[in-house]
C-alpha cells in the first residue's frame, strides 16, 4: 500500500515548482510573442513600404501621360490661334503649357529617387524648352496677326523631330515605371503573405497561450477559466476583424487600380484625337500651301517672263516690249489680288465699304465674268433689284462673284448655262439676294456640308487652294449678311448671297464726298522724307516720287528719320514723311508717334502691304494709308490728300 506524502514542506515545494514554472512558461510565451509582434510590425510595415511604391509608380504614370495629354492639347490650340488667330486659342495655349510644365515639375519630383528615370526626365524637360521655344515662335507671330509666318512656324515645329524624341521619353519613362510597378507588385505580393503568415502564426500562438493559460490556471482558479475562455474569444473576433479589413484594403486597392487604368484609357483617346486633329490641320496647310504655290509661280512665271523679253525687245522693237511690260504688270496685280484674297480670308484686309446700286455693280461686272467663264457657257443676267442699294466692299463684291462662277464653270465643265439673277426680299430682315445658278453636276449632301470649310476642295491638287466658297462666306457676314446654297447631284447648284439694304443718304453723302476729294497737285514740288527698310522697294519708291515732280529723300533705317527731320530744319523743311509700317526698330506708328512729340504738325502718308485687322486701323490715326502694290495714279493720289490734310490744318515743317 501506498500513502499520500501530506508533508507541508513537500506541498510547499510543489507550490514555489508550480510559480517558478508559470514565471518559466509566461517568459517564454512572453518573448515568442514579443518576436511574433516584432515579426508582424516588420511585415505590415514592409506591406505598406511596398503600398507606397506602388502608388508612386502609378502617380509617375498618370502624371507622365497627363503631360503627354496637355503637351497635345497646347499644341492642337496653338494650332488652331495660328490660323483662326483667336484671342482665345492663345490662352488656352498657354494654360496647356503651363499645365504641361507643373506636371513636368511634378515628374521630377516622383522620379528624384531613380538615377536611371531622372535622367530621362531631366532629357524631356530640355526637348520640351526647346519644342516651346519653336511653338512660342509660332504664338509670338500669331499674336501679331502674322498669319502666313504663324501658320509657317507652326507648319515647322511640326515637322521637327523633338515631338517624336518627346513622345519616345514619355513612352521609355512609363516603360520603366511599368516595370518597377510590377517589380514592386511582386515585392508587395510577396509581403503581404509574410504578414499573413505572421499573423498566421500569431493566431496560433494566441490559442496555443490562451489553452496553456486554461490548462496552468485550472486547478489554481475555476473562475478564471471562463474569463480566459471569454479572452480567447475576443481575439478571435480581433482576427477576423483584421482579415476583413485586409479584405476591404484589397478589394480597394483593386478598384484603385481599375479606375486609374480606365483613367489611362481615356488619356490615350484624347491624345488620339488629338494627334487626328493635327493631322487633319497639316493636310489643310499642305492644301493651303500648294495652291498658293501654283498660283504665285504662274503670276511669278508671266512677271519674269514678260519683263525678260522687254528686256530683249526693248532697244529693237519698243512696241513688242511695251506687250510684254503689260503682261508683267497683269501678272503682278493678279498676284496682289491673290493676297487681297487670303487677307479678306483671314479677315486681315479690313473692309472699304461703299454704298452703290447692286445691280448697276454686276452689270458693270458681267463682261470680265463672261470673259472669264468662256464661250461655252452661256451667261443670263436676270436683275430684278432695280433701285436696290447696298453698302459693300465692291472689290470683295466682285471676286465673291467671280469666285462662285469659277465655281459654276468647273462644275459644268466648261459647257452650260449660268444665270446670275437679283431680287428683292421684303419683311423683318429686307435685303438683296444675289444667285448665282448653274445646271452642273451639283454636289453631294457629304460635299455640301464642307462647302464653306477652309482648304476644303475637291479639285486636283494646284487647281484650287480651297478659298474660294470661304472667301464668298466671309465677305458675306463681313458684309452683314448670309450665304445659302442649294443643290442637287445631276441638276446644278444655286448659291444665294443674301445682303442687307443700304440707306439712300449714305449714298448721297458718300457721293458728296467723292466729289469733294482733292485732284492730285499737277505741279508737284513737294519735299517728302521716305523711310523704308527695303532697299529696292526704297529705291522704287524714291524713283516715283521723283517722277510725281517731287524731290525725295531717302532713309533706310527708321532710327536714324528724326536726325533728318532735324537737319532738314535748317533748311526748307519736309512737307510729307511717307513710311512704311513694318520697319526693324521702330515700326511706323511708333515712328509718327515719335516724330510727332516734337513736331504736332506733321503730315504722315503710311504705305504698308499688310495693316493687321480692321481693329488696328486705330494705329494709323487720322493719316491716310496708301497699299502695296500701288501705281502711279494711285501714289500721286494719296500724296495729294496727305499734302491736302496737311495744309488744312497749317502742317508744315519749317526751319
Amino acid at each position: 500500500m501506498f500513502e499520500r506524502d501530506l508533508n507541508p514542506e513537500s506541498e510547499s515545494r510543489q507550490e514555489r515548482w508550480r510559480f517558478w514554472l508559470t514565471i518559466g512558461l509566461a517568459t517564454i510565451l512572453a518573448g515568442v510573442i514579443a518576436a511574433l509582434l516584432l515579426l508582424l510590425a516588420r511585415a505590415n510595415g514592409n506591406y505598406e513600404r511596398s503600398l507606397g511604391w506602388q502608388t508612386q509608380s502609378l502617380e509617375v504614370i498618370a502624371q507622365a501621360r497627363s503631360l503627354d495629354a496637355t503637351l497635345g492639347r497646347a499644341e492642337a490650340a496653338l494650332g488652331r490661334f495660328a490660323v483662326g488667330l483667336q484671342k482665345e486659342d492663345g490662352r488656352i495655349y498657354e494654360q496647356q503649357w503651363g499645365r504641361a510644365r507643373q506636371f513636368l515639375t511634378q515628374l521630377d519630383r516622383h522620379v528624384r529617387d531613380n538615377e536611371a528615370q531622372s535622367a530621362l526626365v531631366a532629357e524631356l524637360t530640355d526637348e520640351i524648352d526647346r519644342r516651346g521655344a519653336l511653338l512660342g515662335d509660332a504664338a509670338l507671330s500669331a499674336n501679331y496677326n502674322q498669319t502666313v509666318a504663324a501658320i509657317s512656324k507652326f507648319h515647322a515645329a511640326g515637322r521637327d523631330n523633338g515631338l517624336l524624341r518627346i513622345d519616345r521619353l514619355i513612352n521609355e519613362i512609363i516603360a520603366n515605371e511599368r516595370a518597377l510597378l510590377r517589380d514592386r507588385n511582386r515585392v508587395a505580393i510577396s509581403d503581404r503573405e509574410s504578414l499573413n503568415r505572421a499573423m498566421w502564426l500569431f493566431s496560433l500562438l494566441g490559442a496555443a497561450a490562451a489553452l496553456i493559460a486554461i490548462g496552468a490556471t485550472f486547478s489554481l482558479i475555476r473562475a478564471q477559466g471562463e474569463r480566459r475562455l471569454a479572452l480567447r474569444e475576443q481575439m478571435a473576433e480581433s482576427n477576423r476583424a483584421t482579415l476583413l479589413q485586409a479584405a476591404v484594403e484589397e478589394r480597394t486597392a483593386e478598384l484603385a487600380r481599375a479606375n486609374d487604368a480606365l483613367r489611362s484609357e481615356m488619356n490615350e483617346r484624347e491624345s488620339a484625337e488629338a494627334r487626328l486633329r493635327q493631322a487633319q490641320k497639316m493636310e489643310a496647310v499642305g492644301q493651303l500651301t500648294g495652291g498658293i504655290a501654283h498660283d504665285f509661280n504662274n503670276m511669278l512665271a508671266v512677271v519674269v517672263g514678260g519683263l525678260e523679253l522687254a528686256q530683249r525687245w526693248l532697244p529693237g522693237e519698243p512696241e513688242k516690249a511695251q506687250r510684254h511690260i503689260g503682261n508683267a504688270l497683269d501678272g503682278a496685280n493678279r498676284a496682289a489680288d491673290l493676297t487681297r484674297r487670303l487677307l479678306t480670308f483671314s479677315r486681315a484686309e479690313p473692309a472699304r465699304p461703299e454704298t452703290g446700286a447692286i445691280d448697276d455693280m454686276i452689270a458693270g461686272f458681267a463682261d470680265l465674268i463672261e470673259r472669264t467663264i468662256g464661250d461655252r457657257i452661256e451667261l443670263a443676267l436676270d436683275l430684278q433689284a432695280s433701285g436696290a442699294l447696298c453698302r459693300l466692299d465692291r472689290q470683295q463684291f466682285e471676286n465673291a462673284l467671280l469666285n462662285l462662277a469659277v465655281n459654276a464653270r468647273d462644275a459644268m465643265q466648261g459647257h452650260g448655262a449660268l444665270t446670275i439673277r437679283t431680287r428683292r426680299q421684303d419683311g423683318e430682315a429686307s435685303g438683296v439676294a444675289v444667285e448665282v445658278a448653274d445646271n452642273g453636276c451639283g454636289m453631294s449632301p457629304a460635299i455640301l456640308e464642307r462647302v464653306f470649310d477652309p482648304f476644303y476642295t475637291t479639285k486636283p491638287v494646284g487647281q484650287g487652294t480651297g478659298l474660294g466658297m470661304s472667301q464668298v462666306f466671309a465677305f458675306c457676314r463681313q458684309s452683314g449678311g448670309e450665304v445659302q446654297v442649294e443643290s442637287t447631284e445631276g441638276e446644278g447648284t444655286v448659291v444665294a448671297m443674301l445682303l442687307p439694304l443700304a440707306d439712300a443718304a449714305d449714298h448721297v453723302a458718300e457721293r458728296k464726298v467723292a466729289s469733294d476729294a482733292p485732284m492730285p497737285l499737277s505741279g508737284g514740288g513737294l519735299s517728302i522724307l521716305v523711310v523704308e527698310d527695303d532697299p529696292r522697294v526704297l529705291a522704287a519708291t524714291v524713283e516715283a516720287v521723283n517722277e510725281l515732280g517731287h524731290h525725295a529723300v531717302a532713309c533706310a533705317d527708321p532710327l536714324e528719320a528724326e536726325a533728318l527731320v532735324e537737319s532738314e530744319r535748317e533748311q526748307a523743311g519736309f512737307d510729307l514723311i511717307l513710311t512704311d509700317v513694318l520697319m526693324p526698330g521702330l515700326t511706323g506708328p511708333e515712328l509718327v508717334a515719335q516724330l510727332k512729340q516734337r513736331w504736332p504738325d506733321l503730315s504722315v502718308l503710311f504705305v504698308t502691304g499688310y495693316a493687321g485687322d480692321a481693329g488696328e486701323v486705330a494705329a494709323f490715326g487720322d493719316h491716310d494709308v496708301l497699299r502695296k502694290p500701288f501705281t502711279l495714279a494711285m501714289l500721286d493720289q494719296a500724296i495729294a490728300r496727305a499734302a491736302s490734310a496737311g495744309k488744312s490744318a497749317g502742317a508744315r515743317l519749317s526751319a
